[in-house]
């Protein structure tokens, strides 16, 4: 364990912390956020398996409502592209690509109200 002094807002705080233990998890990918002092980049959460001819799915990573879809099935997607925005906690979240390919199913549409874990799109 290692031992920090973090100051946040002109206050210290004294924190330790422990290197996790290797694990068999997967990472995800985030793409690097683009415009700083916008929005905050919400980063998608891309679903562990993939479903017959669908692809990889693009999962709600908090409860939301869709506000906003920029891509339909069949677009050819690159890393990091903007897909659709979400309304959470009174902010505007754009949901980019994990990776690139091509929109197989869009699984909302505007004014959807989404839970966190829930499929928004597939991309193969």
């Amino acid at each position: 364990m290692t031992s920090y002094t973090i100051t946040v807002n002109g206050k210290s705080y004294e924190v330790t912390v422990q290197k996790k233990k290797e694990s068999s998890t997967t990472s995800v990918s985030i793409p690097t956020p683009v415009g700083a002092g916008k929005n905050p980049v919400v980063p998608a959460v891309k679903s562990s398996s993939t479903v017959g001819d669908e692809g990889e799915k693009i999962l709600a990573p908090m409860p939301g409502r869709i506000i906003e879809i920029k891509v339909g099935v069949g677009d050819s997607v690159e890393r990091g592209q903007e897909l659709l925005i979400m309304e959470a906690m009174k902010m505007n979240n754009p949901i980019l690509a994990v990776n690139g390919g091509v929109i197989s199913k869009l699984f909302v549409k505007v004014n959807d109200p989404v839970q966190s874990g829930q499929s928004l799109i597939s991309i193969r």
